[in-house]
């Protein structure tokens, strides 16, 4: 009698859970629904091809399926996540090692919902929580594009190094489910069309958030529109800080104009700040050939987003130095290493050299980029073919530890700058794990 109501009661519960292993294996297994199921497209107008290149532009797919001196969009990038490194793959129309046997359904669940054919997740280094939002036109261009505008490469993928069992694929479904969207964009009622066309490509194929938003404990990114104050409000990136694009004051854009943010993304400088950083990559391979008017878009939308006072703190203002003690070491280093270029009163000579009095890197808490691009100066800026005559030199083998520190904790301590002083530790902390950037010209080409 005991044994059969035992065998009773451990089959009510063995139940459910094979019910809820089965449920569990089909959601992580599922292929998400395309609206091209029943397309069959295997050749395109040239316009479709040119539309999907620039979608492809707007997207910066090149910037990490490419690696300079190699054949476009073959893959290798080498890309740090805190579980272990991960490489770009071939996204050429290359059938063994690229995506040449990709239906049109397949390449849409693989770049709006990171779902591979055979049901493999791929990981959110692909922006697709981002590319969601692309239309079913662009993303039917695009595929055009690296369909019939791409040459194959005969190139295989690089695996990652992120080790078992971290590096099983089925609990990206559950991530999925709790932090990626899987509605396109939609406009939004009682703006117009011009603001609608930013927050698309922001949102969307510009996928900015990526980089500027702050991330969450399951790294995701803690908003994906402008429905939620940490969009865009600014986010630490392999050691960078990616600023804030809302209208604060200190730390964003509040002192910018929508012409000014145009010609930033159009010619990688204004009056305020020159691209460095990731930055750098997305002027020289993206935003510089993005029309006129969605760079016009772009800096509508961008100027909707308010700033947060209270993160912010109070507005900048300059204040000019009258005499720096002469035993400050950090105004030492920034008269005869600095000032030649930034001037000694911090403003710099814009629009070539950008001032560090009320730059950004200055007023945010996050040092890392101002100690990042001391230690390893500035990539080239490549601007219409041709490559920036002025570029940051690396200090990390003429400067100590201490002495960055020093000009530092100088530099966003003077002028009205208040981010704080700078720690040697820190310097030493990314002069360990980051490289100085290259002299050379990096142009990625899309053909």
């Amino acid at each position: 009698m005991n044994n059969r109501r035992f065998a009773r009661t451990a089959g009510w519960l063995v139940l459910p859970c094979v019910v809820a292993a089965g449920l569990l294996a089909w959601y992580v297994t599922r292929q998400p629904a395309s609206p091209f199921e029943q397309q069959q497209a295997t050749s395109f107008e040239p316009t479709l091809v040119s539309r999907g290149e620039y979608v492809a532009r707007v997207s910066d797919c090149v910037a990490c399926h490419s690696l300079a001196g190699k054949q476009p969009f073959a893959g290798g990038l080498e890309m740090a996540t805190p579980l272990g490194a991960i490489h770009a793959t071939n996204i050429t129309p290359d059938r063994e090692h690229g995506i040449g046997a990709y239906s049109l359904a397949d390449f849409d669940r693989a770049v709006r919902h990171g779902v591979a054919p055979g049901g493999r997740r791929l990981y959110p280094a692909m922006p697709y929580p981002s590319y969601v939002k692309l239309s079913d036109d662009d993303v039917k261009a695009l595929y055009a594009f690296f369909m019939q505008g791409v040459q194959p490469a005969n190139q295989a993928n690089i695996p990652s190094d992120i080790p078992w069992p971290l590096n099983m694929r089925w609990p990206i479904a559950l991530w999925n489910g709790v932090f990626a969207p899987t509605a396109t964009y939609a406009a939004k009622p009682g703006q117009d069309a011009l603001w609608n066309r930013g927050a698309y490509i922001v949102q969307g194929p510009g996928h900015c958030g990526s980089c500027h938003t702050p991330r969450g404990l399951a790294f995701n990114e803690k908003a994906l529109d402008e429905s939620g104050a940490p969009f865009l409000a600014g986010a630490l990136l392999d050691g960078w800080y990616a600023p804030s694009l809302r209208q604060d004051h200190n730390t964003g854009l509040g002192r910018w104009s929508e012409a000014q943010i145009v010609q930033f993304l159009k010619t990688g400088r204004n009056a305020h700040a020159v691209v460095y950083g990731s930055m750098t990559e997305a002027f020289n391979n993206s935003t510089q050939f993005m029309q006129d008017e969605d760079l016009a878009a772009i800096a509508r939308y961008l100027m909707s987003l308010p700033g947060d006072p209270q993160r912010d703190g109070s507005p900048w203002q300059y204040q000019a130095v009258a005499n720096t003690p002469a035993q400050n070491p950090g105004a030492h280093t920034y008269a005869t290493r600095c000032a030649s270029c930034h001037g000694l009163d911090g403003k710099g000579q814009p629009e070539w050299m950008p001032p560090l009095a009320g730059a950004t890197s200055a007023l945010a808490k996050e040092n890392a980029s101002a100690i990042n691009i001391t230690l390893n100066g500035s990539q080239r800026v490549v601007a219409a073919g041709m490559p920036d005559a002025y570029r940051m030199p690396a200090f990390r083998e003429q400067l100590s530890d201490q002495e960055i520190a020093d000009v530092l904790s100088y530099v966003r301590g003077t002028w009205g700058n208040n981010g704080g002083a700078v720690d040697a530790k820190a310097v030493g902390k990314l002069r360990g794990h980051t490289d100085p950037a290259s002299s050379s010209p990096i142009i990625l080409h899309m053909r």
